[in-house]
């Protein structure tokens, strides 16, 4: 995940940044022209964007690399003040009064007006109104940060109770690791429900339906039109997944001396079935198990300068191992939108970590290849779901034989014979992200549309609806809440799954016609595509207009569903 867009709540912005008031006349006199008064006022607004915004990059990244109390605050105070910095009105009105105008400007000069307008918007509130969203979020987050789930009368990490649900074999044994991953709802719930009504209060004091609907018309996206995509997504993959869900029950029942009717959601692999458990035929984990966790990093280290795009700088300045206080789960940082770029990640010898590896490497090249002449404004992944693409896009790899045998070094041997299975399973975690996104997806919208429901039985019933999983009996708790992308990433998941159909859409279009039969990662020009393309243009260009730029059409599921067929059946 890019950290930006989930610490700092500039969705549109993607990094941190704040500062103090610019006087919106200083800069603007009537001896100068429409588009030297603009560009003055825009430097000015750049300047204590960049200087603010590492501040605050740096305040994060000392709060999640540390757990440390006096970090969060540190960190809440610049979030605060970057808040305060885009609640200022006369700003906006300028900002406005110059777009009034824009037939007369450059259209850089617009568009960088179009993301400044963005990101005051939400913040034209009270400053004791801002205070309190803060310190909500902020204090919801350190608990995410610190807090280990108790097993056998222990505290123990998430790798660690994940590892059980991976390996165990023993009912109790699994059903105690996913409780303890789900205890962290109950710590929170009640502050994330009130967080919640915070935020409502804020959009609708600002003239929007709810902080949901905000948040989407912030990132650019028209609500409507967003809730039809995922309907439609929906529809598409009903029946795939659930004759994939038959399968997947069918071998975990028989791994576990179960039928299939007994599953209950502890008996998968991941605790909230947003992924598959391996295949019957397939443990991946095999391929790497037995390695150091340091050799993760360096087969991505290598991959990387393979194709053009070398890590090392960000690998220096990464945080990569466990550590008690740390944050448990892996982001990268833009700390200044320029050369310091790095990642926060908790690396085991497994496929899921490799995964991670490439997937938060995959954010880091985004961020390195933007173009630095752009200003700091713009100097960013042109929306949130195209870093997210990319960053996915790179982290399938680990599930991809071609690049197991080049860069992971598996014997050709082992990878062909389960070549087939990999495939299968790649499909089938299409599948179970897509039908875990409409859970997440659906029930986020419902959550701000009326804080007060029944949330606890909300979240199963659409658990059992999206992804088939039978609720837990007489269960009553708050098992959405232990999901921190509604504290840390608000109204942020549907960008993962439009990151899924940008990385199809970029996969089935990259390189030359003549290049379709090579792995999209070895196409000759693989690099240049994606600095000149994806990389160097930033926020240049609103979304729409830059996927169609990048990939040659508007952003569409057809590759992404086309990418579910199975090959014998394309």
């Amino acid at each position: 995940m890019n950290a930006f867009a989930r610490t700092l709540g500039l969705t549109c912005l993607l990094c941190a940044c704040s500062g103090t008031s610019v006087t919106p006349d200083a800069p603007t006199t009537p001896a100068l022209r429409p588009q030297e008064a603009v560009q003055a006022f825009l430097a000015e607004y750049d300047r204590q964007l960049a200087e603010y915004g590492t501040a605050a990059s740096l305040a994060a990244w000392d709060a999640y690399t540390s757990g440390d109390p006096a970090h969060f605050a540190t960190y809440a105070a610049h979030t605060e003040r970057l808040m305060h910095f885009h609640s200022d009105a006369a700003r906006l009105a300028q900002i406005d009064a110059f777009l009034d105008h824009s037939e007369a400007l450059d259209p850089l000069q617009v568009r960088a007006l179009h993301v400044a307008r963005l990101a005051h918007l939400e913040h034209q509130l009270p400053a004791q109104t801002l205070a309190e969203l803060v310190a909500a979020s902020t204090a919801i987050e350190q608990v995410f940060n610190t807090f280990r789930g108790t097993y056998q009368g222990q505290p123990q990490p998430n790798n660690t109770l994940l590892g059980i649900l991976a390996n165990a074999t023993d009912e109790e044994e699994r059903h105690q690791a996913w409780l303890a991953l789900k205890e962290v709802g109950h710590a929170v719930a009640p502050q994330l429900i009130a967080l919640a009504k915070l935020r409502n209060a804020g959009a609708t004091q600002l003239g929007f339906a709810n902080y949901w609907d905000m948040q989407l018309r912030m990132q650019d996206f028209d609500p409507a039109e967003l809730v039809a995509l995922f309907e439609e997504i929906d529809r598409v993959t009903r029946e795939p997944f659930a004759r994939v869900k038959a399968e997947i029950d069918a071998e975990v029942a028989q791994r576990l001396g179960l039928t299939p009717r007994e599953l209950m959601p502890w008996h998968y692999d991941n605790p909230f079935f947003q992924s598959p458990p391996p295949a019957a035929a397939l443990n991946l984990d095999t391929f790497f198990e037995h390695r150091p966790k340091e050799e993760i990093v360096e087969i991505a280290r290598a991959f990387f300068a393979h194709i053009g795009t070398p890590i090392d700088a960000v690998i220096a300045n990464s945080d990569l191992w466990e550590r008690e206080g740390k944050d448990q789960h892996a982001y990268a940082f833009s700390i200044d939108r320029a050369d310091d770029v790095r990642t926060l990640l908790n690396i085991r010898p497994t496929a899921d970590w490799m995964d991670t590896m490439l997937h938060e490497q995959g954010h880091a090249i985004y961020d390195l290849g933007v173009d630095r002449s752009l200003p700091y404004l713009l100097r960013a992944p042109a929306h949130a779901f195209t870093t997210e693409g990319i960053a996915m896009a790179f982290g399938a790899l680990a599930r991809d034989p071609a690049w197991l045998a080049t860069f992971a070094k598996v014997p050709i041997d082992a990878i062909e014979a389960v070549a087939p299975a990999i495939f299968e399973q790649q499909r089938r975690e299409q599948l179970l992200f897509a039908r875990w996104t409409l859970v997440m997806f659906n029930f986020e919208r419902a959550l701000y549309e009326d804080p007060d429901q029944d949330l606890n039985r909300l979240w199963w019933d659409m658990v059992e609806r999206f992804q088939g999983l039978r609720r837990p009996l007489d269960r009553d708790a708050a098992d959405w809440a232990s999901k921190p992308h509604f504290t840390i990433a608000p109204v942020y998941y549907h960008n993962y799954m439009l990151g899924e159909v940008f990385a199809a859409q970029l996969r089935a279009t990259l390189g030359d016609p003549s290049d379709a039969a090579l792995p999209w990662f070895e196409r000759p020009n693989l690099a240049r595509h994606l600095a000149e393309r994806v990389f160097a243009p930033g926020m240049r260009l609103p979304w729409s207009d830059f996927v169609t730029a990048a990939t040659g059409q508007p952003l569409s599921p057809v590759f992404f569903v086309a990418e579910l067929t199975p090959p014998a059946a394309q």
